[in-house]
């Protein structure tokens, strides 16, 4: 009688795997082909070829919703260990040639991303053998990466209220600014009280942002509740919407560091802002850490003093902006 562990490694691929694997934690087959960069035809054949290998079905399908099967409640698990080995093995062939090569996946949320790149690309220019992926998200799914232990690091702009099994570092501020068009009749106005933007319209983020939920909080806390106009699911648009005068919106001073000059767009000075939040690097909690994600690590601490000095520079550039507004304000009355 045939060994059955030897048909499956005969007939089942690590890719056949990756792809059920994907499928199982997304409960979709398009998202998984999404996720992978796979056409759903190719999703579909993967998987045909594996239940065909292990001979029992591994979803089922009610609605639109997919369901594992017993069987595939057993591979999952068995999937999860087979990749951790795989984890493991991948760190301890990193450490043992230590940064001469070797392989880093960070995952930012979509803020982050005006700064992750260029330290990513200062970071490789030091250890040139190493390969970067970046995968750039909202929080919520941020968080669900982490979960599921997909990447080495993390980068987020605030603890999670929720009690993780993850460790955090901070290793940069991350201040939050009330920002309007220059036009905006506050721009030329100091110290605003926070009840004078009651009526005003507000744009926001999309549920699932850090950014927003922590902002939605703030004015709790404070007693106030913006009036929320738009809803986008970009730091672009966002601005793109208050160059058209659409609303007032909260910004990190990161998204505002590469804004053209001139500008349409000011930092109002209203009191108890800007919100002062700080940039973590994270990994889920009893992560091995390589080589390369330590070193990672320790350069976030050298850049740091390189990031606030860039913070700076914009907070003092934006600050000149509103007085020059305010000035030409006054002069024309």
């Amino acid at each position: 009688m045939a060994d059955p562990t030897l048909n499956l490694a005969r007939h089942v691929s690590l890719r056949q795997l990756q792809v059920f694997a994907t499928i199982a934690r997304l409960k979709s087959f398009t998202k998984a082909a999404d996720e992978l960069y796979l056409t759903q035809p190719t999703v579909s054949t993967q998987i045909k070829r594996l239940t065909e290998a292990i001979g029992l079905p591994l979803f089922e399908q009610i609605g639109r919703q997919v369901y594992l099967t017993e069987v595939g409640c057993e591979l999952e698990a068995a999937v999860k260990e087979i990749f951790g080995v795989l984890d493991r093995f991948e760190m301890k062939i990193a450490d043992l040639k230590g940064l001469k090569r070797g392989y880093l996946r960070l995952c930012v949320i979509t803020t982050a991303k005006y700064f992750a790149p260029e330290v990513l690309g200062r970071f490789c220019q030091r250890h040139q053998g190493v390969d970067v992926a970046l995968k750039v998200t909202n929080r919520d799914t941020l968080i669900e990466r982490l979960l599921a232990n997909k990447d080495d690091l993390y980068i987020l702009g605030q603890n999670p209220d929720r009690d993780l099994e993850m460790v955090t570092r901070p290793f940069a501020p991350n201040p939050l600014y009330v920002v309007a068009h220059r036009d905006h009749p506050l721009a030329c106005e100091r110290q605003i009280p926070l009840a004078h933007l009651a009526d005003e319209y507000f744009i926001m983020r999309e549920p699932g942002s850090g950014i927003r939920d922590y902002v939605l909080k703030t004015f709790t806390e404070r007693g106030f509740k913006p009036r929320v106009r738009m809803e986008l699911g970009s730091n672009e648009a966002i601005r793109h919407a208050i160059y058209g005068q659409l609303g007032l919106s909260v910004l990190s001073l990161h998204t505002l560091a590469q804004e053209p000059e001139p500008s349409p767009l000011v930092i109002l000075d209203v009191q108890g802002f800007p919100l002062e939040r700080q940039w973590y690097i994270a990994h889920a909690k009893g992560k091995e850490l390589s080589v390369v994600a330590q070193a990672f690590i320790d350069f976030l601490g050298e850049e740091s003093i390189q990031l606030r000095q860039q913070l700076e520079d914009t907070r003092i550039r934006l600050s000149r902006r509103h007085e020059a507004v305010r000035t030409e304000r006054v002069s024309g009355d």
